[in-house]
């Protein structure tokens, strides 16, 4: 794990202990803090270890005079839950196990980060940048968002490469909850609307994106794909190193199997980018792009079945990551549904065209099946994901593609977007 002497001798509080907040708690007692650690769940709590520096309590309604950090999980809706007033008045700041790491990099050997953000394709990003530092013989790590929690990874070590990379993906709300990360490399996808209700409008989840410029130091590269509104007003915010791309920079995607679409030249661009700014050579930059597997439950294809194709697209929670999927094929039979993040599948509009049947399902389903439905596409409430695939299992032709691509969220029906694509695949590979 990553420990620290800047933490030695203080206080933190940990709310919430899944992944990132035990790994939070066993890196700060490690480190010599002291820990109050804290989740609603009594088993989370039984399974703390026995320590001399930790005490189980609520920070809601424990002393903080002293603390030096509330580290909260991701997950945790600061803007309306009651940690943060509890914070205000306590004059302790709220920050993240990310906000931890920026302070822990001065004791680690000599390494890079590049950080990755935006509303779509974050993940496939930083992926495959980790995958290309990898290729190239360099130490790396993949956290944040995304792998495992950055604090329980042990620290990199330099090799005749050069130094270790730490590749993050970062969402808003670890961005929100961290004040030092100075990103040796900084990249910006996209903005478009999406976790709205933990924002102000728009433009507020936009100014929590820019962010990450806002923390770096003006001499190292900040990377945007200035290709919507408000990355290209971000983009004009920068004062120090900006670098523009483009997914039209990318041509030929033929060569890389699983970067297809165009949602993944903007991924592309970007990546091969970053990996220049870190010194990667272009002859294994393309090596790595060929070879790149892709992420589970985005695009992944599933199996082909009597010509069929079936492809998870799990991880298109919203519209907009969705679009994208659709255009990729040009005969679809989609399934969608679950909590809905909109009213509306506009951003899909576009590639409707490509729809030859959809099958709504969850929450969402009675609202997206008449949207459809006023489109002219033939379309069925299936209600349940089982019934959906079964369904366009069977209606759909050879050379056809059965995708779901939910462009919602799973809570209603799953336990998060793994556990959806995951039934997806199970259902797909009991077909006869």
């Amino acid at each position: 794990m990553i420990v620290s002497a800047a933490f030695a001798g203080k206080s933190f509080a940990v709310l919430g202990l899944a992944r990132s907040g035990r790994a939070t708690v066993d890196a700060l007692l490690a480190s010599g803090a002291q820990v109050m650690a804290w989740d609603e769940k009594p088993e989370a709590r039984a399974a703390l270890p026995a320590h001399p520096n930790l005490r189980i309590a609520d920070p809601l309604v424990t002393a903080l005079y002293g603390y030096s950090g509330i580290v909260v999980s991701p997950g945790v809706p600061i803007n309306r839950h009651p940690i943060a007033e509890r914070s205000r008045r306590a004059s302790v700041p709220l920050i993240g196990d990310i906000e931890l790491f920026a302070r822990a990099r001065a004791d680690l050997p000599p390494h890079k980060v590049v950080g990755i953000t935006g509303t779509n394709g974050k993940s496939t990003t930083t992926a495959l940048i980790h995958h290309v530092v990898r290729s190239a013989g360099l130490p790396a790590a993949l956290g944040g968002n995304i792998g495992l929690p950055i604090l329980g990874q042990d620290p990199l070590q330099p090799n005749d490469a050069g130094p270790g990379v730490y590749v993050l993906e970062l969402s808003s709300y670890q961005i929100d909850l961290t004040l030092g990360l100075d990103c040796d490399v900084a990249v910006l996808l996209n903005v478009s609307p999406d976790h709205l209700d933990r924002y102000d409008g728009m433009d507020d989840y936009a100014a929590s994106k820019a962010r990450l410029f806002a923390m770096q130091s003006p001499e190292r590269p900040a990377i945007i794909a200035a290709e919507d509104d408000y990355t290209r007003a971000i983009a004009g915010q920068i004062e120090g190193r900006r670098i523009l791309v483009s997914s039209q920079d990318v041509k030929n995607q033929s060569r890389w199997p699983s970067l297809q679409g165009p949602h993944n030249a903007q991924n592309v661009a970007a990546a091969v980018a970053a990996a220049r700014e870190l010194g990667i050579a272009d002859a294994d930059i393309a090596g790595a792009l060929e070879t790149y597997p892709g992420l589970p439950h985005r695009m992944e294809r599933v199996a082909e079945r009597a010509g069929v194709l079936f492809v998870n697209d799990s991880k298109a929670t919203n519209p907009t990551s969705t679009a994208p999927a659709l255009a990729a094929y040009p005969a679809v039979h989609w399934i969608l549904g679950g909590l809905r993040k909109s009213d509306d599948l506009d951003a899909c509009a576009p590639y409707l065209d490509h729809v030859r049947a959809a099958y709504t399902i969850g929450e969402a389903g009675p609202l997206f099946a008449n949207l459809l439905s006023a489109k002219g596409k033939v379309v069925e409430n299936s209600g349940t994901l089982e019934t959906a695939v079964a369904n366009a299992a069977e209606r759909a032709e050879p050379g056809e593609v059965v995708l779901l691509s939910p462009a919602c969220a799973s809570f209603d029906q799953f336990r998060d977007y793994e556990a959806r694509g995951d039934a997806f695949r199970a259902l797909v590979e009991a077909l006869a």
